[in-house]
């Protein structure tokens, strides 16, 4: 096959074209609107975006780019978490896949009894939880290029024992 000037343009502009929109869809607005959407369904305030709630979720998933696992930070850290992602899934979920998927949880979750009628609900109510107002998230690609760790953080942290999100 023979060089072509438009094609190689063509093509530097279409994987331009393609980084750009995965970068927005993960960009902190994204994180925090969908935050807030699922925020608005029950009446709780809105959070906004924490550069230094950020630079946390950062550091915590660069630990994990290279083995991909996913694991939560250690107990004593000062905000909430929500993870999402892992090995063997690929590199193209966004903020929305995490967030829709921590905000499915809502159909398990007992407003009446403040529990939970499957496994978990906790990525839920962490979302919701009425004390939070601030959040910070990142998402790295792992370095096998084939899964991504997405965190979210919290703060002030939610979830507390016998405590209602909302």
């Amino acid at each position: 096959m023979e060089y072509s000037p438009k094609l190689a343009l063509l093509f530097a502009l279409s994987s331009v074209m393609a980084a750009a929109v995965v970068t927005a869809q993960n960009s902190p607005q994204d994180f925090v609107d969908l935050h807030n959407a699922a925020r608005a369904e029950v009446g709780v305030g809105p959070v906004s975006w924490n550069d230094t709630v950020a630079a946390w979720a950062q550091d915590h998933a660069e630990t994990h780019r290279s083995d991909c696992e996913l694991k939560h930070s250690q107990e004593d850290e000062p905000y909430g978490e929500n993870i999402y992602g892992g090995a063997g899934g690929g590199a193209s979920w966004s903020a929305a896949d995490a967030v829709n998927a921590w905000v499915s949880e809502k159909a398990g979750y007992d407003y009446g009894t403040n529990t939970c009628s499957i496994d978990a609900c906790g990525h839920y109510t962490q979302v919701v939880w009425r004390n939070s107002t601030a959040i910070g998230c990142a998402r790295v690609v792992c370095d096998s290029g084939d899964g991504l760790f997405i965190i979210c953080n919290y703060y002030p942290p939610g979830n507390y024992p016998g405590e209602s999100p909302y």
